[in-house]
């Protein structure tokens, strides 16, 4: 089964959309994606709806964030995604007449609704700003040992 990436997809793109000065265009956010940009005007309509970003028009246009990294979740984002399926498992059967099989789907609804519930949690737990700081600190990591390879090769 295919794996569903446009979450990271997106705060991927979000995260550079904020290191940006001024509007993005799709042309460059899909460069970023590795999708196309019809791709990403359709993903970006959503979070626009949502109100995380605003598209600007005309020449020098593109799309902006709309708000503070720090009042965006991760689980803000997945809902402005239209909520995709977390979970990949499923049922063999969705209405078994084996009474086994029942007993097996009642067990694994409780545990994926449980797995549900616990990772919408931790992705509202999380906002644009803690990826951002993350990102920052592992930008001045690469920048430091850089400059140490740097002054190594000089001796």
């Amino acid at each position: 089964m295919r794996r569903d990436s446009r979450l990271s997809g997106v705060l991927h793109v979000l995260l550079h959309m904020a290191e940006h000065d001024g509007p993005v265009t799709s042309d460059m956010l899909a460069k970023a994606m590795g999708t196309n940009p019809v791709v990403v005007r359709r993903i970006m309509a959503g979070l626009r709806d949502d109100g995380y970003v605003r598209s600007e028009k005309g020449h020098g246009g593109g799309w902006v964030l709309a708000r503070d990294l720090a009042a965006i979740t991760l689980r803000d984002v997945y809902e402005a995604l239209g909520r995709p399926a977390l979970l990949a498992m499923g049922h063999r059967t969705e209405q078994p007449g084996c009474l086994v099989e029942q007993a097996v789907n009642a067990a694994l609804d409780t545990a994926f609704r449980d797995a549900e519930a616990l990772l919408l949690a931790r992705l509202g737990d999380v906002t644009l700003a803690r990826l951002s700081a993350d990102f920052q600190v592992r930008l001045a990591a690469r920048s430091r040992s850089r400059r140490t390879e740097i002054a190594h090769a000089h001796r």
